[in-house]
């Protein structure tokens, strides 16, 4: 099992890598165009909104697996107590039922954009791959979250404030 998600992880980052290195050089082809030659990419818009949309979506499973999501440490004197542990299982349950809302919401708007051929302004590119990559990536964070479930969180390292410290 481990294999397997350590194989998944390294594919996600690859294309997360992928994404990144396109939309920098997308960026700095429009750009110069722009400045130097007068003519911008056709379409770059279009695209730098598609790469953006995959790079969130690739990034949002290993953020969830990672347990990297915003917290607020306000509480965690309390909430890391091992008689705690019911109240993160709790979350992580209700994290997973929420992505699988996301990833059903857009497989269904998957289906409609394929139905009405939804496509984008500039490109023309069908909107149904996208939508369903998105619910996908988002039935792949739910996985994570579900497995958030039946592991217990990292303690955070101690604080070094001076408030802290006394």
């Amino acid at each position: 099992m481990d294999a397997y998600l350590s194989r998944l992880r390294n594919a996600v980052e690859s294309l997360l890598i992928l994404t990144l290195m396109g939309m920098v050089l997308l960026t700095f082809a429009d750009v110069t165009g722009r400045r130097l030659f007068g003519t911008p990419v056709f379409g770059a818009h279009d695209a730098t909104e598609h790469l953006m949309a995959i790079m969130v979506f690739c990034g949002l499973p290993l953020l969830t697996l990672a347990r990297g999501h915003l917290s607020v440490d306000l509480f965690d004197k309390w909430l890391l107590r091992p008689a705690m542990a019911w109240w993160h299982r709790l979350i992580s349950a209700l994290m997973t039922a929420v992505l699988l809302l996301i990833a059903y919401e857009f497989f269904n708007a998957a289906i409609e954009a394929g139905q009405i051929q939804e496509i984008s302004q500039a490109l023309s590119i069908p909107r149904s791959g996208m939508y369903a990559f998105i619910a996908f990536a988002s039935l792949l964070s739910a996985l994570a979250a579900l497995i958030g479930c039946f592991n217990p969180p990292a303690s955070h390292p101690q604080h070094t404030t001076e408030e802290h410290a006394k």
